[in-house]
């Protein structure tokens, strides 16, 4: 059996294996009995001690986990109500648990650099005095974590991991996976290889422990991954600074990372008789999320026990996906979170990133000489161009869409991870690039002063209309520069100068970079979702680098519009005025 079938062979066992799934009890988010189940989480998370669950579950202990649980639990015995009173439950915490962000040394960044070199490509005095104080940003964001973690790990929730880390911000006290990219990018444009290089080991070590990346740095994100970068890091980690002995030193493990993705999320479809494999986001662990437990507990009260777990699992595979949440993993009639049916979808973008994972594993496996491992890469990607395009791309609209496993439907909405494939460069006839811009000129996201909104759905939830989130303007951005199409490059630049705008308004204003903006109005941060915005902010920094380090000699900091941002709004008054 040659190595595709098996991978085939895996994902119709995979398929099964989840009908399983679903008639039993799932598994918990993690081993622990404080940061993942357990009487204190319990109590704790619904007495909303703390606006933010995730305060909770970030706290360390100030003794073994099996003296806490004991101690609570005396309390919880003593109580006639089954309930600890609030302030003895408060006093509890105070004894028991450190404040978050305890867990970490200090660190100074060595090859840190007050003038990167790409800051002399920027032509605007105004954005390069900004780039340079973005530079500055990542010493306040970087984190090394304590050895006390490594030798005590049973009291953290943070993960260990040899090398510090540059994290996104706020709340986020740990690193995420998908945003490293982004963070990883904007570390290399300001020359600082050496920490771009220890956190591509930290996910190296991290694919070596678990056999894949967790969602972010903590025990609670034990059994969710997100967008499977590892691969896209090294390969930029290798333009900037190449090494082909530090490649040699982790092909395996990015080898292995590529497996969990195609044994644990792949699926079999069948599209004009013929069965192809594809990828989804697919989380079979139960019980609310741990850093949003209250709000998952509420949320699903009124389910049976059985649509209770299924419910969690669906939420955390939303989580994997990096977009929780948003009206895209909708399917049913409340338009809410109860509707999330993240499982279901074989999504655009993270087949495009696939697809450009395996491209790049077969040129990794050319350049160190192993060619049966280049060949089957090779092969893998070639299968894939042939599924994308059979499975998601829809010639009525001219554009990729997210694939609906249950009805066999495609998703008709925009959302910018539409046009994906164009950024992974996952399509063999260079006709589809006229199309996917024509699709994207109709779609009317083009028309919003402040970038390309994440959906045209406001449903209150943070990845849909209005917010704008970096990774998402940028995959755009750049799928449609790298395309030989003049007008796609236009339109890629006139997204890049609305983006740098807003973030430069909000600096300005806020003197702050945040992690999503709104793409309507004057220049502020977005909102909605299950938290306040948050600033820092890694991802947004990484991006807006990448952006002047791209288009420097071009953009401006007072650009009062820019091609296809008048249209929509001039053209009413042109007609107004000629009239009279």
């Amino acid at each position: 059996m040659d190595w595709t079938r098996r991978l085939l062979s895996f994902s119709v066992v995979f398929c099964v294996l989840q009908k399983i799934t679903h008639t039993v009890d799932l598994p918990p988010p993690c081993n622990s009995t404080i940061y993942c189940t357990g009487e204190i989480l319990h109590h704790v998370q619904l007495a909303k001690i703390f606006s933010d669950d995730k305060h909770f579950v970030d706290m360390g202990l100030l003794d073994n986990p099996d003296k806490i649980r004991t101690t609570f639990l005396d309390l919880l015995n003593s109580s006639t109500s089954g309930i600890v009173d609030q302030k003895k439950l408060i006093q509890f915490l105070n004894t028991s648990f450190t404040q978050p962000g305890k867990e970490f040394e200090e660190w100074d960044p060595l090859d840190w650099h007050k003038n990167p070199n790409f800051l002399s490509h920027i032509t605007d005095p105004e954005l390069r005095s900004w780039a340079a104080d973005l530079n500055d940003l990542w010493k306040s964001l970087g984190r090394k974590i304590s050895g006390k973690v490594k030798d005590l790990p049973d009291r953290h929730s943070q993960i260990y991991v040899p090398n510090p880390v540059v994290v996104p911000g706020g709340r986020f006290r740990e690193f995420y996976y998908w945003d490293s990219y982004w963070v990883i990018n904007g570390l290399l444009l300001s020359e600082m290889y050496d920490t771009a290089r220890g956190m591509i080991e930290n996910f190296l070590y991290m694919v070596d422990s678990y056999g894949f990346i967790p969602n972010g740095g903590r025990v609670y994100y034990l059994n969710r991954s997100q967008p499977p970068f590892l691969t896209l890091m090294m390969e930029s980690y290798m333009a900037h600074h190449h090494n082909v002995t530090f490649l040699r030193e982790s092909i395996n493990l990015m080898a292995k990372e590529y497996d969990f993705w195609m044994t644990k999320r792949s699926v079999s479809v069948q599209q004009y008789g013929k069965n192809y494999t594809l990828n989804r986001y697919y989380v079979p662990v139960g019980g609310p999320r741990p850093e949003s437990y209250s709000k998952d507990y509420e949320l699903a009260v009124n389910l049976t026990a059985g649509a209770k777990q299924s419910f969690y699992s669906e939420l955390k595979a939303a989580a994997e996906s990096g977009w929780d949440f948003s009206s895209r993993w909708f399917y049913g009639s409340t338009n809410t979170l109860l509707d999330t049916k993240t499982s279901l979808v074989i999504p655009v973008d993270l087949n495009a990133i696939l697809c450009r994972v395996e491209r790049t594993m077969a040129k990794f496996y050319t350049d160190l000489n192993m060619t049966n491992e280049a060949s089957k890469f090779s092969t893998a990607l070639e299968h894939r161009l042939e599924a994308v395009q059979a499975v998601l791309w829809d010639e009525s609209l001219g554009v990729w869409l997210d694939y609906n496993i249950n009805d066999t439907s495609r998703n008709q909405n925009f959302y910018p991870s539409n046009l994906a494939p164009l950024w992974a460069s996952c399509y063999k006839n260079p006709a589809i690039v006229e199309k996917a811009v024509s699709y994207l000129e109709i779609s009317k996201a083009l028309s919003y002063q402040n970038g390309l909104p994440t959906s045209l759905k406001e449903t209150g939830q943070q990845w849909d209309f209005p917010n704008g989130w970096p990774p998402l303007q940028h995959m755009v951005i750049e799928g449609l520069e790298k395309t030989e199409y003049k007008k796609a490059k236009e339109i890629a630049f006139s997204l890049a100068q609305k983006w740098v705008t807003v973030n430069f308004d909000a600096y300005k204003k806020y003197n702050a970079m945040y992690e999503k903006y709104n793409v309507e109005g004057d220049g502020k941060p977005g909102g909605g979702g299950e938290y306040e915005v948050q600033l820092g902010f890694g991802w947004s920094n990484g991006v807006i680098m990448q952006l002047l380090d791209l288009y420097g000699s071009r953009l401006t900091s007072s650009a009062i519009s820019t091609p296809f941002s008048w249209i929509p709004f001039t053209l009413p008054l042109l007609i107004i005025t000629f009239w009279v």
